[in-house]
């Protein structure tokens, strides 16, 4: 086999092992648009405060673990190189170089070396990499190098013949390559040539470094040399075939001395010391570009990458790695087991295996195409339990029992015998000469059995997230239920479950983990238990068997939780692991986990799987808060800048602050919250929050002093940041304002108590006039008394004229009746001396005595009347008023003609006559006008 064969054959195994298996360190993504800036980033370095600072194409970047900001560059050029170095940021550009540093508001200012020392730097000159050895900064462009003393200032120039492409510093010495000339060393402020071999001459060095007693060197395409005894010798490793076909642009070496490669097109490769590859991370795999301009190791071993499009940071001590699949995507895990020496996982789609421990990626298993639900072991044989029924998996093939459907998950009764929960209830499966067979449906329960437990031989409780927990009696041949019973002791829940553990039946939800007792027949809360899920965290109840080690899983929004057995005492002790819910992210209520070796878990997630080793599980290292700036404004008015130094004070208008802190941490796993107080306002902490800026409103006078503080994965900072500030009184709250208030107050109260005095004077004598006018009032009210009780007397008299005069007028009418019945028998009898008896009859009959009587019952009751009615018609004869005086009784013709000693006709002819008299109209009714007078 060719050279070139092998070659390309290596290659496209390496290339398998990239896009297929590879579980790599979580990595941090930072798009241009998270950080607001172009998108080449060509050197990165950290402050003493581990703050990032990046060299962007369009200034300098810094990140403070929780917000970007840019600081433009001073020339609108490209920005080449960034070193820290103690508290400042030098930076290196076209045709400038300089330094940042803070100043009291908290914000980076610019300082040009060049221009404050008025170097002259060659045409189109740019500086590509900075340097510090001994408190001298050397800048390197392709032409030069500067040498620039931080105390005194003094500078120096090396000038080249041909290209700079390198320059390092290796232990306490500075090396450069010369492009035709090969490798230098400064001393004394000089350039000594140490190697001219071809490869050092003419090949492009990407890195210096130190290896054993000699240096190292890091070639673009040419692989890696070292100088023993002054001869280069190659250094051949087992990556050799992977790197010929790269083109590496930057590297660096670790903390633990592995390497660190950054390519063109091809991701980084990473390396250990014997030169055995450890990851080649690409875009598919993860990064968000393959050409990697820079790269950087953090305080905290982080790898920082500077991309040609946006900044990536992996978390290389992480006790987390993804397997993620971007390509051929198999979709969300929802089981995962080891049958065989071989690892499956069950996803969305289908079930997948490979070699454990291998490179190989994985393969589907045939006619297993659609939802895995679980995968479980009994006697040596694989179940596969999945939407079109239970799988037996054998030799990486799959065999479908027949008449299985919508299988969830399979309880074994004994060594031939298991219980299959599907989605319409309990089934039993048989094994029969070499197969496993469907026997029979326990008949009397068809509710989806997905989680069900085997609590006796003749008693089974399954749970329903939608209807509770049943408790089936089933009878000794599996066949049918004989009686179910709904639990009321434990409430339904969403993403609920029920499990054995220890021997124990758990069923835990939202609110907690609950124990059966047997004795009481019924579930009670455990409090031990239930820490595994905490209320302000729920994600799922779903709780999970590590048998194997006797744990006892669950996860929730901020962490991945279990209980082990306690080490002095008969209760578990509680384990946490912190992890931000987005790394383990699955579908909620199918969370699953595996031991593939000690200490050593895989976890099902949507985009791939996790593996979590909790050897390298550790307690957050310490860490501080800062704040980094303050911004004030008056209402409606833009916020500005504060000076970061306490004590400041502002004036009343001034009264909204917005404050924004971090804490410098770049873990993708670790969840940052804080919390804050403002004394002066309130009293107590904050609720922790992911928010890094909180904005206090129209805040009132008075002192004030803001306090803040973080919490990672449980753990708060080592210190409490603080800023104390004071809001003015306005200035008609001044002290000598308020002694003019207190005289001009004590002036009010006199001149009020003189007006007061006045007004009550002024209100007694008017209380002294409503009295006496009140005393009138009485009177006059008890003489309108008297008044009303004289008319009441007068209504009263009157009432009885009345009365008099009714009486008075009908004893005339009935004796004038009377009479006139004795005259009209009398005449009609025609005796002798009945014509005297007659005259004195008429004689009595025109008495006058008897009108005159009427007359003056009449004028006592109903005085004014005849006078009213003389007056009006004064042409009325007596007999007219007589007439009137009747009608005004409201007496008929008929009573009338007696009173008048004339027949009813006549009284008619009399009141139309006196209608005549008083021009009464044709349609007006006399005895109504009468009455109306």
């Amino acid at each position: 086999m060719s050279k070139i064969l092998r070659i390309f054959i290596i290659s496209i195994f390496f290339a398998s092992f990239n896009s297929y298996a590879q579980e790599i360190p979580p990595i941090n993504i930072f798009t241009p648009e998270n950080y607001g800036a172009e998108n080449q980033n060509w050197a990165i370095s950290q402050s003493a405060n581990k703050y990032i600072y990046v060299a962007n194409n369009k200034g300098l970047l810094e990140f403070n673990g929780a917000s970007w900001q840019l600081y433009a560059s001073p020339n609108e050029t490209i920005m080449r190189s960034v070193k820290c170095h103690d508290n400042l940021i030098y930076t290196g550009l076209y045709m400038d170089f300089g330094f940042w540093q803070k100043d009291e508001f908290g914000q980076l200012q610019y300082s040009s070396i060049v221009e404050d020392n008025k170097i002259t730097m060659l045409e189109d000159e740019q500086i590509w990499e900075i340097c510090e050895l001994d408190g001298w900064m050397i800048f390197k462009s392709l032409e030069r190098i500067y040498l620039y003393n931080i105390e005194t200032g003094e500078y120096k120039i090396i000038n080249a013949t041909d290209s700079i492409l390198k320059i390092s510093r290796v232990e306490n010495r500075i090396y450069f390559q010369e492009l035709g000339k090969g490798i230098f060393v400064i001393e004394n402020g000089q350039p000594k040539l140490i190697a001219d071999n071809t490869i050092l001459k003419e090949s492009r060095v990407v890195e210096i470094l130190k290896k054993e007693d000699g240096l190292f060197f890091v070639t673009q395409k040419d692989g890696f040399y070292y100088l023993e005894k002054d001869v280069l010798k190659k250094w051949s490793t087992s990556s050799d075939a992977l790197l010929t076909s790269k083109t590496i642009y930057s590297a660096k070496q670790l903390e633990n001395g592995n390497l660190i490669l950054g390519t063109i097109s091809s991701g980084i490769i990473k390396i250990d010391k014997a030169g055995n590859l450890l990851y080649h991370i690409t875009q598919d795999v993860g990064l968000s570009n393959n050409t990697v301009l820079s790269t950087f190791e953090d305080v905290d071993n982080n790898i920082w990458l500077g991309l040609d499009n946006g900044i990536n940071s992996i978390n290389l001590k992480s006790p987390f790695k993804q397997y993620l699949k971007n390509e051929n995507f198999w979709g969300t895990i929802y089981a995962s087991i080891i049958h065989k020496d071989y690892l499956y996982i069950g996803t969305n789609q289908g079930l997948y295996s490979k070699k454990k421990d291998s490179k190989d990626p994985f393969m589907l298993v045939e006619n297993t195409q659609g939802q895995v639900w679980s995968l479980q072991e009994f006697n040596e044989t694989l179940f596969c339990n999945h939407d079109s029924g239970t799988f037996v998996i054998k030799n990486n093939k799959a065999k479908i029992i027949e008449g299985t459907f919508g299988s969830w998950r399979l309880k074994q009764v004994d060594e031939t015998k298991l219980i299959l929960g599907n989605y319409e209830g309990l089934y039993v499966i048989q094994y029969d000469k070499g197969n496993w067979l469907l026997k029979n449906k326990i008949k009397g329960f068809s509710n989806s059995s997905r989680y069900f437990e085997l609590v006796d031989k003749n008693r089974i409780f399954v749970n329903h997230e939608y209807k509770g927990v049943f408790k089936l009696n089933v009878d000794e041949s599996l066949k049918k239920i004989n009686k179910i019973v709904k639990d009321n002791s434990v409430e339904k829940g969403i993403h609920s479950s029920l499990i054995k553990y220890n021997n124990f039946i758990l069923y835990s939800s939202k609110n907690g983990v609950y124990k059966y007792d047997k004795k009481q027949d019924k579930f009670l809360r455990d409090s031990i238990y239930s820490q595994l899920i905490p209320k302000g965290k729920f994600l799922s109840a779903k709780l999970i068997n590590d048998k194997a080690n006797n744990k006892l899983w669950s996860f929730t929004k901020d962490d991945i939780r279990y209980l082990i057995p306690g080490k002095f005492s008969n209760q578990p002790d509680l384990e946490i692991i912190s992890a931000k819910g987005s790394l383990f992210k699955g579908a909620s209520g199918f969370e699953n986990l595996l031991n593939l070796k000690d200490k050593v878990y895989l976890v099902g997630t949507t985009e791939g799987y996790l593996i979590i080793d909790l050897n390298l599980v550790k307690e957050p290292s310490k860490f501080y808060i800062a704040i980094n700036k303050v911004l004030n404004n008056e209402i409606d008015a833009p916020q500005e800048l504060v000076m970061l130094s306490e004590n400041q004070t502002f004036s009343k208008k001034q009264n909204s602050f917005q404050f924004f802190y971090s804490v410098p941490n770049y873990s993708k796993s670790s969840s940052v919250k804080y919390q804050f107080k403002l004394e002066g306002l309130n009293t107590k902490w904050s609720l922790l929050s992911e928010s890094n800026n909180f904005l206090f409103k129209n805040l009132d006078a008075g002192d004030y002093n803001f306090k803040v503080r973080a919490s990672i994965d449980g753990k708060l900072s080592e210190n409490i940041a603080s800023y104390s500030f004071e809001v003015l009184k306005p200035w008609y709250f001044s002290n000598a304002l308020i002694l003019f208030y207190v005289i001009l107050f004590l002036i009010f109260l006199y001149v009020l108590h003189l007006f007061s005095k006045r007004y009550y004077k002024k209100q007694r004598e008017e209380l002294i006039e409503k009295a006496r006018i009140e005393l009138e009032l009485k009177e006059l009210e008890s003489s309108q008394k008297i008044i009303k009780l004289n008319n009441d007397k007068l209504r009263s008299n009157i009432e009885s004229k009345n009365r008099e005069l009714a009486t008075s007028t009908m004893s005339i009418i009935k004796k004038n009746e009377f009479l006139n019945t004795i005259k009209q028998e009398l005449t009609a009898n025609g005796n002798s001396g009945i014509p005297k008896v007659i005259k004195f009859i008429d004689k009595n009959l025109n008495n006058t005595d008897d009108w005159k009587m009427f007359q003056e019952a009449f004028n006592n009751a109903d005085k004014k009347f005849l006078k009213k009615i003389k007056a009006k018609h004064p042409e009325l004869t007596p007999n007219d008023l007589r007439l009137c005086a009747y009608l005004r009784l409201n007496l008929s013709s008929k009573e009338i003609a007696p009173l008048l000693n004339i027949s009813p006709r006549s009284v008619e002819v009399k009141r139309y006559r006196l209608r005549k008299k008083i021009n009464l109209p044709h349609d007006a009714n006399l005895t109504n006008y009468i009455l109306e007078i």
